[in-house]
């Protein structure tokens, strides 16, 4: 299997965060056709927004913690040589809970079952960072 293949559960989450930013817009538009909207607040406070926004604005903010760590990890796994099998379903499960993670913030927005996703990503990503350290030691 092409270590090369770790790069493309990186392209859906980056297509995620994509679609998020494009819902959000959306969003935006219609809260703004409908009148739902503090036009002297909008700037600066996002509490100007209806919660729909509100919901895509601060899933589009997670996209920029786990995430982050995910795009570096997947950077140096690559760089050691060791993007193989077992990195490749990680990262996938990394992003199949960030798919699962979004579908229920901008939806339900049910905290506990967010967390569950959040917690199966985090997971992943401790199981990628030990596979780098196995990488720099070499053991």
């Amino acid at each position: 299997m092409s270590e090369k293949l770790i790069f493309l559960p990186v392209l859906v989450q980056i297509a995620l965060t994509f679609w998020l930013y494009i819902a959000l817009t959306r969003a935006k538009s219609r809260a703004q056709a409908a009148g739902q909207v503090d036009e002297a607040r909008r700037a600066l406070h996002d509490d100007a927004w209806p919660e729909p926004v509100q919901q895509i604005n601060n899933c589009i903010r997670n996209q920029f913690e786990l995430p982050v760590l995910f795009y570096a990890l997947v950077m140096v796994l690559w760089s050691l040589d060791t993007a193989g099998a077992l990195a490749q379903l990680l990262a996938w499960l990394f992003v199949a809970s960030r798919l699962v993670h979004a579908w229920i913030h901008i939806g339900s927005n049910y905290v506990p079952a967010r967390r569950r996703a959040f917690t199966v990503g985090a997971l992943a990503l401790m199981a990628m960072t030990l596979l780098a350290l196995v990488g720099v030691f070499g053991a």
